[in-house]
């Protein structure tokens, strides 16, 4: 249940919170107060945890307000439309000015509530109210969308992302000595099958990034290829990896993980061969998927 300080609302919830009216807004009811305040607490809870949901149910909305329904105190209204996320609106960005900045890319990582929030009290033309709501639900936001309104880290909301396909490339390089490379070669490497294991190890990474990078969102991968291939002119292994999903955030941090966590297995299994070794350059090649469009090295 999301409440805002700038609202005044309390957890007793005898005025609506603007949780509740994105709620009643969406199914197309509008309650008196005096009609809100008849309504049990834990009805008033149901209607203001549905206003806080990504998406409004709005037949578990009707059902908290079975009671006054019953009794015609309950208005039935045109159902209102969500702010969408393709663009941040020109109402709310002209009402802030340009000392209140809100990218695009922070739109998007807004909740829909908040992002209700915002343009229901840009509309109501209290600059000072509007000023506290930008404060509590954009704060250091603005500078960030990993920061959270208080300055804390946060992982970006993408639940009203479309899913796409996305697929990236990523590489990387291991130079390393001529005795160490033959080794690699002759598969006389003490610890092992080093490029199998190379391969296994960046596989394992990239299905676990999430884990592994702070604010990284858990994807399921539907496909992960990780070429090895040996440059005898270098004594050098060339490591790509090529990571595609259907999801709603891209996968160039999966195919980076893999080819980094892949190079670092080569080193790991010959160091005690060639303590001397290097590992790049590691950088993205391509990807392609999403809003910011596709790049290609």
């Amino acid at each position: 249940m999301k409440l805002y300080s700038f609202d005044g609302v309390d957890t007793a919830l005898e005025l609506l919170p603007l949780a509740a009216r994105r709620a009643l807004d969406v199914a197309g009811l509008k309650v008196s107060l005096e009609s809100w305040r008849a309504l049990s607490p834990d009805a008033r809870r149901v209607i203001v945890e549905s206003g806080s949901e990504s998406v409004v149910d709005s037949a578990r909305v009707e059902a908290a307000l079975a009671l006054v329904l019953a009794h015609g105190t309950v208005t039935r209204i045109e159902r209102s439309v969500e702010p969408g996320i393709s663009a941040v609106p020109a109402e709310l960005s002209g009402a802030l000015g340009t000392s209140r900045p809100i990218s695009q890319a922070l739109w998007n990582a807004l909740s829909p509530l908040d992002r209700y929030a915002l343009l229901k009290v840009a509309r109501r033309g209290k600059p000072e109210r509007l000023e506290a709501a930008y404060a509590e639900i954009v704060g250091h936001s603005a500078l960030s969308t990993h920061l959270g309104p208080a300055g804390g880290a946060r992982m970006v909301d993408v639940s009203q992302k479309a899913a796409s396909h996305r697929h990236a490339v990523a590489e990387s390089r291991v130079s390393m000595s001529p005795e160490a490379f033959a080794r690699v070669k002759s598969a006389t490497v003490p610890k092992g099958d080093v490029l199998g294991t190379a391969r296994l190890a960046g596989i394992m990474a990239a299905k676990r990034t999430a884990e592994l990078i702070p604010l990284c969102h858990p994807l399921a991968l539907t496909k992960l290829d990780l070429a090895l291939d040996l440059d005898d002119a270098a004594s050098a292994i060339f490591v790509r990896a090529t990571v595609e999903a259907f999801d709603r955030t891209g996968v160039e941090m999966e195919a980076l993980t893999a080819v980094s966590v892949a190079a670092l297995t080569i080193y790991d299994m010959l160091k005690g061969i060639d303590r001397a070794m290097e590992i790049g350059p590691t950088r993205l090649v391509a990807k392609s998927g999403g809003r910011s469009g596709d790049f290609k090295r």
